[in-house]
């Protein structure tokens, strides 16, 4: 299956770990604007955060990845959940939308499109987590170790860069 392939059983790991590390530095961090991205080899945290705490952050969240607190590989904040809104929404408006072949047909059938587009959204909620648990992240860390935490400044911005090992 495409999901287990080793790059791709990476990254969603790596991603429920930049999940985890996320909700454990909110705890001690609850006003800091913090986001983050996965890949094959680690993921990244951009935000005014010390580098202990990240480095911290990241390891307790990693032991209660593996302990089984399979929740903290979800996150509210994940791009998944946008992009499965964004598709909801106009997905449904569009079906309404593309029989028509004037402006004003299309005029007409807006406020039907404005309406599915609003049921879409709401439709969405459960299925962006829900697609996050299945697909892009897996909460079993298996043999995943983490092997630095660097930091860098890019500008006024701040990147951690978290690197793990299978």
């Amino acid at each position: 299956m495409v999901l287990d392939l080793p790059f791709v059983l990476a990254t969603r790991r790596n991603h429920a770990l930049e999940h985890a590390t996320l909700h454990v530095l909110a705890l001690k961090h609850p006003a800091q604007h913090l986001a983050g991205h996965s890949n094959p080899t680690g993921f990244f945290i951009v935000g005014d955060v010390p580098l202990e705490d990240v480095t911290e952050s990241a390891l307790t969240a990693l032991r209660l990845l593996k302990l089984g607190d399979r929740d903290l590989a979800i996150h509210d904040g994940c791009g998944t959940n946008f992009a499965a809104t964004a598709l909801m929404a106009g997905g449904l408006a569009w079906l309404v939308l593309r029989g028509s072949k004037t402006a004003y047909g299309r005029a007409l059938r807006l406020p039907f499109a404005v309406g599915l587009a609003v049921v879409g959204t709401a439709l969405s909620r459960p299925l962006g987590p829900r697609i996050q648990q299945r697909i892009t992240t897996e909460a079993d860390m298996g043999d995943l170790r983490i092997s630095a935490v660097r930091e860098t400044m890019r500008g006024a911005v701040r990147i951690h860069r978290v690197i793990t090992k299978s």
